[in-house]
């Protein structure tokens, strides 16, 4: 069983995610947070496989709150979604240890990005693939 940590200002997303997400069958979220500081304060007590985090968020953004979780929790990937990615934001994820980054509303890309970071690899495709 996967346990996802997801962590995103809005409520309506995180069930959105979260439904999108729960439809694999061995995928469940045991946990979510409205802030990047909600998540780094209680990442141990859920202990998850696998954080799913937006970028923008009061309190403590999901840049600082993943360069935080990785930096504490090395061998859990931290997988950022954001309405609108970019290279700069790219790079800054990847010097803050995430391990991917996809569009919040591009559900493919993030089974696939999902997928690839719990397999061990890196997600940072930001132009979907057609096809």
């Amino acid at each position: 069983m996967v346990r996802i940590f997801l962590v995103d200002d809005n409520a309506m997303i995180r069930s959105q995610l979260r439904t999108a997400l729960e439809k694999q069958p061995d995928w469940v979220v045991v946990g979510e947070a409205e802030d990047g500081r909600g998540a780094v304060e209680h990442w141990s007590e859920i202990s998850p496989n696998l954080t799913v985090m937006d970028f923008v968020m009061p309190e403590m953004d999901g840049l600082e709150a993943g360069r935080r979780l990785s930096r504490q929790h090395p061998d859990t990937p931290v997988l950022m979604v954001t309405i609108d990615p970019s290279r700069q934001l790219e790079q800054e994820a990847k010097k803050a240890g995430i391990r991917g980054l996809c569009k919040k509303s591009d559900l493919r890309s993030l089974m696939a990005a999902v997928e690839a970071v719990l397999k061990g690899k890196t997600y940072f495709r930001l132009i979907p693939v057609a096809a």
